[in-house]
């Protein structure tokens, strides 16, 4: 049975991270900014179903559900914790199989990018209640998208960003560029 283990803050105000007991996914991170998006997850469905919820991401062991400001967490807590524990498993779409990638994402300069990200970003961006998901990479060029509490937080729009090109730029390539959108 799943259960809430822990709440995290994260550095976006309006966002929380739910640490649950079990693994929900092993490879893959699910981000959905609007129950329209998430029509074919269960989970984030019912998650959407709770009033005041504008964004849902997990991975891993964790949930990170955004609010609208309006709203006050306590009308959303007990209901997600609620449904959480009612919430069948089984019931989580099946992950892809991601080894079917296409040869432009499997370029030599974006595999050394994805294991940078790998390695020293996304597990910090985790530890926030948020992810970074690779668009595409266009020359030198590298455009990212923020996933949960990291999707609309102030650090992560201009903070977090620069940090990561300077890596990049210091660790691949001094002329990259990183672009959020």
């Amino acid at each position: 049975m799943l259960q809430v283990q822990d709440v995290d803050l994260t550095p976006n105000p309006q966002a929380l991270k739910f640490i649950l007991n079990e693994k929900l996914l092993v490879r893959e991170t699910r981000n959905y900014k609007s129950a329209d998006d998430a029509v074919n997850d269960p989970l984030a469905q019912g998650i959407f179903a709770i009033g005041g919820v504008v964004s849902v991401f997990y991975m891993d062991k964790f949930i990170t559900i955004e609010k609208d400001p309006k709203v006050a967490w306590g009308t959303i807590q007990r209901p997600f914790v609620e449904f959480i524990k009612n919430f069948e498993k089984a019931n989580i779409p099946a992950e892809t199989d991601t080894l079917q990638m296409s040869n432009e994402e499997e370029t030599a300069l974006l595999k050394k990018i994805n294991e940078i990200l790998d390695t020293r970003v996304r597990p910090a961006l985790a530890g926030d209640g948020g992810g970074l998901e690779v668009v595409g990479l266009e020359g030198n060029t590298l455009r990212i998208r923020y996933q949960g509490a990291c999707g609309s937080c102030p650090s992560s729009i201009r903070g977090t960003l620069v940090a990561i090109e300077n890596l990049l730029r210091r660790e691949v390539n001094p002329t990259i560029e990183v672009i959020s959108g």
